[in-house]
């Protein structure tokens, strides 16, 4: 059974969930890269801040809520994935592959 969660964390979780949803709505050949951009984005931010530190994690909810609007509009039908975004990618992957 896990711990109750705040309703901090309900809110990351539901921010997560949405822009998941979002994934989905976006064309088939977009749609590795949007949620690569989710991927790394949230666990970037998520690594930057302290989980004690609530006006950060309030901040960056309301920040993440207004760039999750803009992805959601149907004319966004594409996401420009940096470098960085690419080697994350695949020290995740070399880290999956290893603990198997």
């Amino acid at each position: 059974m896990s711990a109750r969660k705040s309703g901090l964390q309900k809110d990351v979780l539901a921010l997560y969930r949405r822009a998941l949803r979002m994934v989905r709505t976006k064309p088939a050949l977009t749609q590795p890269k949007f949620l690569l951009s989710l991927r790394y984005t949230f666990h970037t931010q998520a690594s930057s801040v302290s989980p004690r530190d609530i006006a950060a994690i309030e901040h960056l909810l309301r920040r993440g809520k207004r760039q999750l609007e803009i992805y959601e509009q149907p004319s966004v039908r594409d996401c420009q994935i940096s470098q960085a975004m690419r080697d994350w990618e695949q020290s995740q992957r070399g880290l999956r592959t290893a603990s198997q």
